[in-house]
């Protein structure tokens, strides 16, 4: 100990770092940490401080149903009207404007603000019935039709939000201001892993035929919770972590070495300190290190067999697109990764909604499906729960010029549709009706908060227990709202 404080008197941490000629850049800290706090600044948590290395399990509060999540994010809102929730009656209301009194009851975008009509649009697309459920499903999603009393439709979602970025946070945070923790940040904070080796939470993103619409990283971070907490990105290509090789010269034993010297010295640090978030970054050190060897291994699928990749379509051979990313997603909750995300951007279709919605569903039918069929021959669908949805619906009205082949679909958050499978899902089943112009929600309504704290309670937790005490205030995942939806679990 001597002489660790001799060094710290000749050296502080950047002039030792800055010697050793390593880096934080190579321990893959530019992509698995976010700015953390101020040296001095304290973390408050509603049952005492946090462990980062071994954390404060806070859960589960009852025997959980699902170990693990793979939400298959559908970032841009697809329409429920193209996809699942069938509504005939549209078709002799086709071209007739929206009746004020159904117009009025939601708020609608400004994007239509300048639009003097709203001629009501029946989908291009045929639906039948599929299942013993009878789920009704559009021509585009057939591989999904294949496999309906293998899900649960929700048809009567709904939300607060009605742009993109206000939307998308509430689903994935709760809120739809940035700063909020994510849901997986949540599950990390209150589960902990099952795995050492690997991210509690990992993130993979692809682009549909419109991938312009931004996604913002706050949708996976940690907020106020510690920065471990927070999802790892891989990225499509050699380096699915950047910066998490050795530089040319630097041997694992060199690493090795840095690195017990950078914890004896932030461990000197946390006892003059006591911040928390310096164990979070020992943490995070001895996490990348690991990642050297685990991430490679797990996203290497040289070894699938052909079946596998016929199974999830040609698309699985090329690194970053959704069905790539589904067979990763399958080969992490092999590896008992906690929160498994995948966004898919793309579905903002406010003009030209026949042509594009159709190649956006080309891009995640048939992988989606595999998935689900995938995980159910291995055992793990049972306890791997299944999510797929985006942040909001569309219009019944036209937005733009209706004609006898083209339309478009603003954004609407009065009711959307998404499916769920496995973990613990109640399938076989479509829950909730909207009215007949898919506008409102007429049965079983399910608000984002009740969405979230249905999740919670499969993986064991009440969101009304799962707190984090920050600035004062008590918060959790659902604020003060959400109930949980008994009719969607077995």
């Amino acid at each position: 100990m001597e002489d660790l404080k001799k060094v710290l008197t000749q050296l502080n941490r950047r002039d030792f770092l800055t010697k050793a000629g390593l880096g934080f850049g190579s321990i893959a800290l530019s992509s698995i940490l976010q700015a953390g706090t101020l040296p001095g600044a304290r973390r408050e948590e509603a049952e005492g401080a946090e462990s980062a290395i071994a954390p404060f399990v806070r859960g589960p509060h009852f025997a959980p149903k699902a170990k693990r999540i793979i939400y298959l994010f559908q970032s841009g809102g697809p329409s429920q009207l193209e996809t699942f929730d069938y509504k005939p009656a549209l078709a002799k209301w086709h071209g007739q404007e929206i009746p004020d009194s159904i117009k009025s009851t939601q708020r609608n975008s400004g994007m239509v603000a300048g639009q003097s009509t709203f001629p009501l649009v029946k989908s291009i697309y045929d639906f039948r019935q599929y299942g013993q459920s009878g789920a009704w499903v559009s021509e585009l999603l057939p591989y999904t039709a294949g496999i309906v009393d293998d899900l649960c439709i929700v048809k009567s979602v709904f939300t607060e939000a009605i742009n993109h970025e206000p939307a998308v946070m509430f689903v994935q945070t709760g809120s739809q201001q940035s700063g909020r923790p994510s849901m997986g940040s949540w599950l990390s904070y209150g589960l902990g892993s099952d795995n050492q080796n690997l991210p509690h939470f990992m993130v993979l993103i692809s682009k549909g035929v419109s991938g312009d619409q931004p996604l913002s990283t706050a949708a996976w971070a940690n907020g106020f919770l510690a920065s471990h907490h927070q999802g790892v990105q891989l990225r499509a290509g050699k380096n699915p972590v950047l910066y998490l090789q050795n530089p040319y010269g630097v041997h694992k034993e060199d690493r090795r070495r840095a690195l017990d010297r950078i914890k004896e010295l932030n461990e000197h640090q946390f006892t003059l300190w006591g911040d928390p978030e310096i164990q979070s970054k020992i943490s995070q050190y001895e996490m990348a290190y690991k990642m050297q060897t685990s991430v490679p291994e797990a996203v290497d699928t040289s070894g699938e067999p052909d079946y596998i990749y016929k199974m999830y379509g040609e698309d699985a051979r090329k690194p970053g697109t959704f069905a790539a990313n589904c067979l990763l997603a399958r080969r992490m909750a092999e590896r008992d990764v906690k929160f498994i995300q995948l966004y898919h951007m793309g579905w903002d279709q406010h003009g030209d909604l026949p042509k594009n919605i159709a190649k956006q569903a080309r891009d995640v039918d048939q992988a989606s499906a595999a998935l689900v069929k995938d995980l159910k021959q291995r055992g793990l669908l049972e306890d791997t729960l299944v999510v797929w949805g985006g942040e909001f619906g569309r219009t019944s009205f036209s937005q733009g010029k209706l004609t006898a082949d083209n339309y478009g679909r603003d954004h609407h958050p009065g009711c959307f549709s998404m499916w769920m499978t496995g973990g613990g899902i109640k399938t076989g089943q479509v829950y909730g009706e909207t009215d007949e112009f898919s506008y409102n929600v007429v049965k079983d309504g399910v608000h984002v908060h009740d969405f979230q704290a249905t999740l919670l309670h499969l993986f064991g937790l009440d969101h009304e227990k799962l707190i984090f005490k920050h600035q004062g205030r008590r918060y959790r995942l659902t604020d003060v709202h959400g109930k949980v939806v008994k009719g969607l679990i077995a």
